[in-house]
């Protein structure tokens, strides 16, 4: 069986220290931010590890220093990372993720397939390995896309394409990869790859926001290769507009076809608003069969905190009717 890990990065922003050091370094307009809100709902998808992916061999839970009170830490799969056991401590402390994930490839013991994901990932159903991993390549979509702004990420991922573009010729990538690029599981979406054929360079690829699997030998591949970009994102504790981000690790393993074409139709993205919890969208989401990982985002929509509060009580009411025992991970 495949040694696979997964990499999960987590904050709490209740921290009185973690928000001490935080305000210290965020300007003024980001300390109220409504980025680091805790929903509460963490050990659901630490059930859901158990639950859906027996298989997993090592779960690496990133964190500034502070942990869930729920947590048992001593849980033979569980391996507690600090940023500082994987980043230089000139650089720390730190608040941004890109940083952060660019140096995942530093935690101890992590195997060479792993799979990253965010706290507001969450799993319904069985996955099998090969939803990740298949003949030891990181299972993926290579479906291109227009650069657009609008998703907030924009100048991460020119800065990204810029890096992949100066070590790629789009042509000979396609060329080289030519059942990966025009692949019949990509459904409708080979159409953008069809689209977007006469530009010369990569223009982007459609970025799901769902769990990522990664070689290491790509972060060690990369860091030989872009050393400085990499060390500046390193250095920077706040995102900054010259970051380069972990899709730049998913573009080289597509670029260069180190990848398993798949189709993400069992994956769904919520980017959560009033309207999600009036129809009751997000229960029916989780119970849906048709998908096996969803995506509960919150990208501030919901402003006020009793919105928030109602909002919170629902996210949790229908993970624990999906998930209503606790795991070997819960004290």
């Amino acid at each position: 069986m495949t040694e696979i890990d997964f990499v999960l990065l987590w904050v709490d922003g209740d921290d009185p220290y973690w928000r001490d050091d935080y305000n210290e370094y965020a300007q003024e307009y980001q300390k109220n931010s409504l980025y680091f809100r805790d929903w509460e709902n963490l050990h659901y998808l630490f059930r859901a590890f158990e639950t859906f992916t027996p298989w997993v061999r090592k779960i690496h839970f990133v964190t500034y220093g502070h942990l869930p009170k729920w947590l048992d830490t001593r849980h033979p799969k569980l391996h507690v990372v600090k940023h500082e056991d994987i980043m230089p401590s000139e650089y720390l402390p730190t608040f941004n993720s890109n940083a952060i994930e660019a140096n995942m490839h530093h935690v101890d013991g992590l195997s060479e397939q792993f799979v990253l994901f965010n706290d507001d990932i969450f799993l319904t159903q069985p996955i099998p390995q090969e939803r990740f991993f298949k003949d030891n390549l990181p299972c993926d979509m290579m479906v291109s896309n227009a650069l657009s702004s609008s998703s907030g990420v924009g100048h991460f991922v020119l800065n990204n394409l810029e890096i992949l573009n100066k070590h790629f010729s789009k042509r000979v990538s396609i060329r080289k990869n030519l059942s990966k690029y025009f692949n019949y599981r990509y459904g409708i979406d080979v159409m953008r790859n069809i689209a977007l054929l006469p530009w010369g360079r990569f223009t982007g690829f459609v970025d799901p926001h769902q769990p990522q699997p990664f070689l290491k030998s790509t972060f060690v591949k990369l860091w030989s290769l872009e050393q400085e970009t990499l060390t500046k994102t390193s250095a920077s504790k706040l995102r900054n507009c010259s970051d380069s981000n972990q899709y730049l690790f998913r573009y080289w393993q597509l670029a260069s076809g180190e990848f398993n074409p798949i189709s993400m139709n069992d994956t769904l993205y919520i980017a959560m608003s009033s309207q999600h919890f009036e129809d009751d969208t997000i229960t029916k989401s989780l119970s849906n069969p048709k998908y096996s990982m969803v995506c509960l985002n919150d990208n501030h929509l919901l402003q006020s905190d009793t919105e928030f509060k109602i909002a919170k009580s629902i996210v949790i009411q229908a993970l624990d009717k999906l998930l209503p025992n606790k795991s070997s991970f819960e004290l």
